[in-house]
């Protein structure tokens, strides 16, 4: 699909329609959005938004990695940058607003700002990240992380996708890695991101905005359970070393240490895979994975203590029992002074709100580590997310905007 400029030179006065048409780039057939990183559709959506933000007036440029960058330079402060965007990326067959929302909400604020008052008192940066969601490289935040000094090209040449071809092809292949564009020339004053919740507390509740607190640390481990395989009909019970069984008991030993250590704590064992998964055959070998979150690291430790004490216990049956841990991202704190203001800001606009901690993952969780960083929520509906059933009215979206507007205006004007 050729871009252009009149195709692109639409009004979007709202979200909705904006979403409607970036949701073109990577449409499938089930109704869904599949736009990998560095995909043919990842790189028109770009170069559409990119014309999009010229034709409303910014100044724009990509850095190294293909972030894309629409400015509205500041009159008195232009070197002290209000960023906010989202990322541009999906999941495979994924919905239309995950990402692309906080993009076409921070678009829709800036220029209405930029409209009624002229340029800012301090910089404005709309950036469409990258990538965040890990769908074709195993990796995430690659935008987010390019920014903050997370990633470097040098790790790029050795990750590869599912063909075989590395991060850093893909990215020369579309026009990036060259090794001149810099992101930004210093720390942002403030990171901005709006989204969908991806939950469904904000629509149980009835509000119409989220204030995110919290993201939560993720620690994610591979378990490995290794008994003996043997006839399902001539072993006696207690002569078995059964490792479905102990994968049994250590789903049930998970769950209630779970529910018993904190209310916010959760567990998930998502993938199991069995060997030599027969009907007729004592398991002999079983791989699943874990993953638990929460927002304080002591509590996250406190599951791990436990799960080491079940590892002890598990080993003296005579099966061996290893947990290997893939992945520890630690809990961020979002900006005590920004919660704040948004919190003011939702009174004084009359929005419902509520105070959150985000159960998902976020470019707000690198940029919290590295500046002051707010994260705003909308309602999904029922819950649904990463497919193509994924839903926010239009209402939920445009109030989302308008929380955005005003503190884009407190923030930079």
């Amino acid at each position: 699909m050729t871009i252009s400029l009149q195709e692109a030179d639409y009004e979007f006065k709202t979200a909705d329609e904006m979403l409607e048409w970036l949701a073109e780039f990577g449409k499938t057939a089930e109704g869904g959005v599949t736009r990998l990183l560095y995909s043919k559709e990842w790189i028109k959506a770009q170069h559409a938004l990119k014309k999009v933000m010229l034709l409303k007036g910014f100044d724009v440029r990509f850095d190294e990695v293909g972030n894309l960058f629409g400015r509205y330079k500041g009159t008195e402060k232009p070197d002290s940058v209000i960023l906010t965007g989202s990322h541009i990326d999906t999941v495979k067959d994924g919905g239309k607003f995950d990402g692309a929302y906080g993009i076409a909400a921070s678009l829709l604020a800036a220029h209405r700002l930029f409209k009624k008052y002229g340029p800012p008192k301090r910089t404005i940066d709309v950036v469409s990240l990258a990538e965040e969601e890990g769908s074709r490289f195993p990796l995430t935040f690659w935008g987010s992380g390019w920014i903050t000094g997370r990633y470097s090209l040098d790790e790029a040449e050795h990750i590869k996708d599912e063909t075989g071809i590395s991060l850093k092809e893909a990215m020369n292949v579309a026009g990036f890695g060259a090794g001149t564009n810099k992101s930004l020339s210093k720390k942002p004053e403030a990171f901005v991101e709006i989204h969908v919740e991806q939950g469904i507390l904000l629509e149980k509740k009835k509000k119409s905005i989220g204030i995110v607190s919290h993201i939560v640390g993720q620690r994610r481990y591979m378990v490995q359970i290794k008994g003996e395989s043997n006839h399902a009909g001539t072993t006696p019970m207690l002569m078995r070393k059964d490792a479905m069984r102990l994968l049994a008991e250590f789903i049930v030993f998970v769950s209630s240490k779970t529910e018993a250590l904190d209310q916010s704590l959760v567990a998930t064992i998502g993938k199991v895979a069995v060997k030599p998964n027969m009907p007729n055959v004592i398991a002999g070998e079983v791989e699943c994975s874990l993953d638990i979150r929460h927002h304080k690291t002591s509590v996250l430790n406190k599951l791990e203590k436990e799960l080491k004490k079940f590892q002890q216990q598990a080993q003296k049956q005579g099966l061996a029992f290893q947990m290997h841990q893939w992945l520890n991202i630690e809990p961020v704190g979002l900006d005590k002074q920004l919660v704040q203001l948004a919190c003011e800001q939702a009174e004084k606009q009359k929005f419902l709100y509520e105070p959150l901690v985000s159960g998902a993952g976020h470019d707000a969780q690198v940029f919290g580590e590295y500046c002051p960083t707010m994260l705003l929520f909308v309602p999904s509906q029922n819950g649904i997310s990463h497919s193509p059933d994924e839903w926010t009215k239009p209402e939920d979206l445009e109030k989302g905007v308008k929380m955005l507007t005003e503190l884009l205006y407190q923030l930079a004007y």
